[in-house]
């Protein structure tokens, strides 16, 4: 019922989104913003029209980057093609016109209740020196109920398969809880000498052992019993949908969860998008709307994948104990012995804190300590490690140098 509720909610909004959206349209003619009050009225529905939920993953908007340095940088065209496909997610390769023999790096996006192309800022600056590759997970009530079952062996075959399509001489940047799946598939090939695994490894503000420094979500996971997430939590997805009767983890209820955690955060951006539109930077106002647009698009899980993650990671850490396992083996991160592993966290991450990716560095304690590094990022939160400013200027070029180095 929940899920049917919350559709009734999104019926109801949708007229305001498009009167938003018409209004917006008709009063964005210089002449009518010169009139008293119009561009307050403007920024209002610009404001309005940019926090309303949707289930449509937004583009990329990836049409062209610069290549090389200095003088010798030129634009080039990029087109998104589509390397492999499931059900349940895409390989996505960003193919440079014209530009060969950089180092091919997969890119594992968070399953967290958002669409991959959220890390468009990422993949933007990782596409000037590299062959970049997406795992663009698609929206579990868009798959029909006949595709199967999609939990966390199913997350790692996939992690599997997209390295073997991409082949020897990868890298592997994962993002939150991408890590999880990342590590563990890494650790696969490398116990196998698997010829595709990875040369580099980033795992970036993911919960590698969720019991350093847990935050309340950390706490309410690990202590709540599973029964109560699957009753409370788990919502069938209504007729009318590709994935009719599938049982899925909301995208909606993701995104309750993390602005009720933030919301003075939240308050303060809608503000700053309001005052930017009204005066402010015009730049800085569309990389807001940007956010806003990337943040609201929400994606359902699968409810095996979700409760999974909370029980194995959450509730029994698993990874950190020694005890995952993926399809029956056990997973050995102490197999990892020639992929470099970069780890990335915010000192200030009130979602992953700091030390929860860092123990990684214990578990592949067999890897040369040449080829392990860790950066942690002063005064900076989740978001910063892998979007805007702090990403571009401190945290790419770490990662950049670390896949140069292990090529």
């Amino acid at each position: 019922m929940k899920y049917q509720a919350y559709q009734a909610y999104a019926g109801m909004m949708a007229p305001i989104r498009q009167f938003a959206q018409l209004a917006i349209s008709a009063i964005s003619h210089p002449a009518v913003l010169a009139c008293p009050g119009m561009r307050q009225l403007h920024a209002a529905h610009e404001v309005l029209s940019s926090g309303v939920l949707t289930h449509a993953r937004p583009e990329f908007g990836i049409d062209q980057v610069s290549v090389g340095a200095g003088r010798g940088s030129r634009p080039v065209a990029v087109h998104e093609e589509v390397t492999n496909v499931t059900p349940f997610a895409t390989l996505l390769h960003f193919r440079k016109e014209g530009v060969e023999g950089q180092p091919r790096v997969l890119i594992v996006a968070p399953m967290s209740g958002h669409f991959a192309s959220r890390l468009h800022g990422m993949v933007r600056a990782m596409l000037a020196g590299h062959d970049v590759y997406v795992t663009d997970w698609h929206n579990a009530r868009d798959v029909p109920l006949g595709a199967g079952r999609f939990g966390l062996d199913e997350y790692i075959q996939h992690l599997l398969s997209f390295l073997e399509a991409i082949g020897p001489g990868g890298h592997i940047v994962a993002v939150c809880q991408a890590c999880i799946g990342a590590l563990a598939a890494t650790a696969l090939m490398a116990e196998d000498s698997h010829p595709a695994q990875p040369r580099s490894l980033t795992l970036m503000a993911g919960p590698i052992d969720p019991r350093v420094n847990p935050t309340m979500l950390n706490k309410l996971a690990a202590d709540t019993p599973l029964e109560w997430f699957e009753h409370n939590l788990i919502s069938t997805v209504p007729l009318g949908y590709r994935g009719a009767l599938r049982r899925v983890y909301p995208g909606f209820l993701q995104l309750a969860t993390l602005m009720s955690h933030n919301v003075e955060r939240h308050i303060a951006s809608f503000n700053q998008l309001y005052q930017e539109l009204l005066e402010g930077d015009p730049a800085r106002a569309v990389s807001i709307r940007t956010f806003h647009e990337q943040y609201f698009a929400v994606l359902d899980l699968a409810a095996e994948f979700y409760l999974e993650t909370v029980q194995d990671v959450f509730q029994a850490a698993t990874l950190p104990h020694g005890k995952f396992k993926w399809k029956g083996r056990a997973v050995r991160p102490e197999a990892i012995r020639h992929t470099a592993l970069l780890t990335v966290e915010g000192q200030r991450d009130d979602v992953c804190p700091a030390g929860q990716t860092r123990a990684a560095h214990r578990l592949c304690g067999a890897a040369p300590h040449v080829l392990r590094r860790h950066f942690a990022l002063a005064g900076g939160g989740h978001e910063d490690v892998f979007s805007g400013r702090c990403w571009t200027k401190r945290i790419y070029p770490l990662v950049r140098d670390t896949i140069r180095s292990s090529r």
